[in-house]
């Protein structure tokens, strides 16, 4: 008898996520170590300090936390959603009040021993709500008053993570919620027109950005902000400089097109088979800063390290990942896990299309953490426990 429960128990648990997930951790915690113990000060650090060992505390954490939502059933979760979602805009609320400042932004609550950024499970708490929002009666989606509400509930987070300010974070919003709608049965003209709508603005926005003449009026950006798209679209600082103020102009551009040269420069320079694991010479000699080569770069490192074998890993890896998480979705049992399924496949893969995309320079560095492999508590919490959802639908599903 035991027996026989224990194979039930274990015939509904997605065995291939769960090993495209162990395989993330375990690169993971391989590649933190790798990408931060490379100081003696670092080595010499007692373990509760060391990062890869913080790592290994927030994946377990984060595994608890994860098997806790398998427990409780995804439509139970979904009708909770709209008091998280009011919970999560509250948190980004006083976050911009109260929160603790660190590189020009104010996105952390600095609680001693850990620094929790809310908009990492406000993200969770917009899909649980929208999913809950969208799983009624296809005839009620036509109504614009009801598609209307959605976007709000869509911008409403995205405004309060934009002014912190954190453009990468905000951004995912956007795809999630409108691939949402999308599978939800919203009526394509709605979607054609606010894509248009989108676009339309994003040109505008580009263009303001970019080639707006000093004095004119300009979309309000942080510096660094304006800097990014500047070097991404190759703009030249020095245009419109007087001589005495090109050099300095040139010396800006080549400070802040820094980052993204030597992180372009770890994953061409990996090869085949890469350096080896912990003899990158870009990390090792401080070429990648030590502060972001285990966050927002940690794909370089590996690249570097491991070469084109050890990104395609990676890929293959988040591949697995999310390709269960599509077959989950296509065999829920109702409209409401689909859409939850639906929407945390979209959020990871927008996380690792935008970081792995800026360590190769597709698109701008934004400082987007790689879902798992990133080093961070509130980033590796919030991936979890939205493999616990996805974890959670395909339990329930309606082949089982």
């Amino acid at each position: 008898m035991c027996r026989g429960l224990l194979s039930e128990s274990r015939s509904r648990i997605d065995r291939f996520q769960i090993a495209g997930l162990c395989g993330l951790m375990l690169l993971g915690v391989l590649f933190v170590y790798s990408a931060t113990m490379i100081t003696e000060s670092a080595i010499s650090a007692p373990l509760y300090k060391q990062k890869w060992v913080l790592q290994i505390v927030w994946y377990a954490l984060g595994l608890a936390a994860a098997a806790v939502v398998c427990l409780i059933n995804y439509q139970t979760l979904a009708r909770w959603g709209t008091v998280a979602y009011w919970c999560g805009v509250g948190l980004l609320a006083l976050v911009l009040l109260f929160g603790t400042v660190r590189f020009g932004a104010r996105r952390w609550f600095d609680l001693k021993f850990f620094l929790l950024q809310p908009s990492e499970f406000a993200k969770l708490a917009f899909i649980l709500a929208q999913a809950n929002f969208l799983s009624r009666p296809a005839d009620e989606l036509r109504d614009p008053l009801i598609f209307w509400k959605a976007i709000g509930m869509m911008l409403l987070p995205f405004v309060l993570i934009l002014k912190e300010p954190d453009l990468g974070s905000a951004l995912v919003l956007l795809p999630t919620g409108l691939v949402m709608l999308f599978v939800a049965g919203t009526p394509k003209k709605y979607l054609v027109r606010l894509t248009a709508g989108i676009g339309i603005l994003a040109v505008l926005f580009l263009v303001d950005a970019l080639f707006a003449p000093p004095g004119w009026w300009q979309i309000k950006l942080e510096n660094y902000q304006r800097q990014r798209l500047q070097v991404y679209f190759g703009t030249d600082f020095a245009a419109g400089k007087s001589p005495a103020e090109r050099a300095a102009a040139h010396h800006l551009q080549s400070e802040k097109s820094y980052q993204v040269r030597q992180a372009l420069i770890s994953v061409g320079s990996g090869g085949l088979w890469g350096k080896g694991w912990h003899k990158g010479n870009q990390t090792a000699l401080g070429f990648l800063p030590p502060g972001a080569a285990h966050n927002d770069f940690i794909f370089s490192v590996i690249a570097e390290e491991k070469g084109f074998v050890g990104s395609i890993t990676v890929l293959t890896l988040y591949g697995l990942v999310l390709f269960t998480g599509l077959r989950t979705a296509g065999q829920a049992r109702d409209r409401l896990g689909k859409l939850l399924a639906v929407g945390v496949v979209t959020l990871l893969f927008s996380h690792v299309f935008i970081n792995i995309g800026m360590n190769i320079r597709i698109v701008p560095v934004t400082g987007i953490p790689l879902p798992l492999l990133s080093y961070g508590g509130s980033s590796v919490l919030g991936s979890l426990i939205a493999m616990g959802i996805l974890q959670n639908v395909y339990m329930y599903r309606k082949a089982y």
